[in-house]
């Protein structure tokens, strides 16, 4: 039988007028002749014949104020007896761990109270008052339900938050004046058509803030603001350039928790859509940083691709057979595009955005079916599966800037051009051959006026071809390491940006 041992507090009455003196040792041996304890019978349950003895053992109090009464527990069962006028002590214990409480009945209170003081001759009523300080070093048991529940409210409360919260942006030098300002090499060219390009030949800025891979750069879309550059990085950070005239970072975006994998401007060029690893979606603002959309995914995201007529709408792929398109406006999940694959590679628009193509890893040995699919966007509908039959998957893909072709970048080291137009046949005339894939996600582009095709190269070089000959015009040594990325300025000719796989970002003129 557990017991538990409190004490009662043996201070005086406040509300008594008379005086009361301390009992001494003496009195407590004359009221308590036969022995040092105190029994109080109580009757079993079973019948009112039966009883049974809870003794009441005196001890001494820590503090100055006397001795006080210390009772034991008794039996559950005694606590449960209705049928007899007293009321059966028990000791209540607060769920919170405050210390026991021992409950007891009038006549024994009374009885114990004048029997203390009787060598004094006044009778005092004992005051028991409650004890509401916790004991160090012991907390309340918490059933094993609750404590799975509340394990996992943290989770959600940290996801939410970071979800709901806005990036972590790092200003740079001069991060304030991020797209207020037009650049004044930029000013003299916003009039005109663009002119013919020529191959850049030497580096003007070099620019290497990144601690991991660059994994794809954009100029911005809007005209007098294309001096700003976006990189996605291994290292979880977005970054806006000044690319044109200073070379310095303006902003970094701290959105994802992994790596980021893509990201791309907004047509109005003042928010930015970001992807990666994490599995996360963030449409966050240029300026402030907050993010006006965001949404976790089943998977790993690659790709992303605004639509090119309906700037609210953008389609993303990754690390699964789905391709979902979501609308910002209200939030939600528009489509979902299903194929037999495991990844999406890279996502390309057609004109007008009535279609897109995918290019996936469902290569065999024996066909390559599937390689790249070409999509209904509206009845998310597959029109072709049979566009490329070579046993390569395609890492990126490009369309020219005015004729209805396009071109998809091959593992097996060259670049084929397919027909923009049903059903999509492969130019076997011309093939881009000369750079080395070797598993990167190596890009290409075309210049603005659609004369030359841009590559890079998984040995750290730029191979610049004629698009109507498809010959190798000049080969720039740009990077150590593999360069993933080179693309052309849409408004200043000649100027080239390319990225590689050791972080650096470099500007070519």
């Amino acid at each position: 039988m557990s017991s538990s041992l409190v004490a009662y507090d043996d201070s005086d009455s406040e509300t008594e007028t008379g005086k009361t003196e301390v009992p001494n040792t003496s009195s407590r041996q004359t009221s308590h002749p036969s022995s040092s304890v105190n029994r109080v019978q109580y009757f079993a349950p079973g019948g009112l014949g039966t009883k049974s003895t809870y003794e009441m053992q005196p001890t001494e109090n820590t503090d100055s104020s006397g001795t006080s009464t210390v009772c034991e527990d008794p039996p559950e069962h005694y606590a449960q007896n209705n049928d007899t006028d007293l009321t059966s002590p028990y000791c209540r214990r607060p769920y919170s761990g405050h210390t026991a409480l021992c409950m007891s009945y009038k006549n024994y209170e009374q009885t114990s109270s004048s029997s203390t003081n009787s060598g004094n001759g006044v009778s005092q009523k004992r005051i028991h008052k409650d004890s509401t300080t916790a004991i160090k070093g012991i907390r309340p048991y918490i059933p094993k339900r609750l404590r799975q529940e509340n394990s996992s409210m943290p989770k959600k409360k940290e996801s939410d938050q970071r979800d709901s919260s806005d990036c972590d942006v790092k200003l740079g030098i001069s991060g304030e004046q991020t797209s207020s300002k037009i650049s004044e090499l930029i000013k003299p060219y916003l009039g005109s058509k663009y002119k013919l390009t020529e191959v850049p030949k030497s580096l003007i800025f070099y620019m290497s803030k990144h601690s991991g891979p660059v994994n794809e750069i954009q100029w911005c879309p809007v005209r007098e603001q294309s001096h700003m550059l976006l990189s996605a990085s291994m290292d979880k950070t977005i970054k806006v350039w000044d690319a044109v005239d200073t070379g310095c970072c303006l902003k970094t975006y701290s959105c994802h928790s992994c790596a980021v994998r893509a990201a791309c401007w907004s047509s109005c060029g003042r928010r930015i859509l970001s992807g990666g690893f994490d599995s996360m979606l963030h449409l966050t603002d240029v300026e402030t940083g907050k993010q006006i959309f965001s949404s976790k995914n089943e998977f790993r995201i690659s790709a992303l691709k605004f639509h090119p007529t309906e700037s609210n709408i953008f389609i993303c792929g990754g690390f699964s057979p789905e391709v979902k398109a979501w609308d910002i406006r209200a939030s939600k999940l528009l489509r979902v595009y299903k194929a037999a694959v495991q990844q999406t590679l890279d996502i390309l628009f057609l004109p007008e955005g009535r279609e897109f193509l995918t290019s996936t890893d469902a290569v065999s040995r024996d066909s390559a079916d599937r390689t790249i699919i070409a999509w209904d966007f509206q009845s998310a509908a597959k029109i072709s599966n049979q566009i490329f039959h070579e046993r390569y998957t395609c890492p990126s893909l490009t369309l020219h800037p005015k004729e209805s072709m396009f071109v998809a970048q091959t593992n097996g080291n060259y670049m084929a051009l397919f027909s923009a137009q049903r059903p999509y046949r492969i130019n076997k005339k011309k093939r881009y051959e000369g750079h080395k894939v070797e598993g990167f996600a190596v890009g290409c582009e075309f210049s603005p006026d659609g004369t030359l095709l841009v590559t890079g190269s998984s040995d750290g070089k730029v191979f610049f071809y004629n698009y109507h000959t498809a010959r190798i015009i000049r080969t720039l040594s740009a990077h150590k390491e593999a360069c993933v990325s080179a693309i052309f300025h849409p408004v200043l000719p000649s100027l080239l940006a390319t990225c590689d796989w050791a972080g650096e970002i470099k500007i070519w003129q």
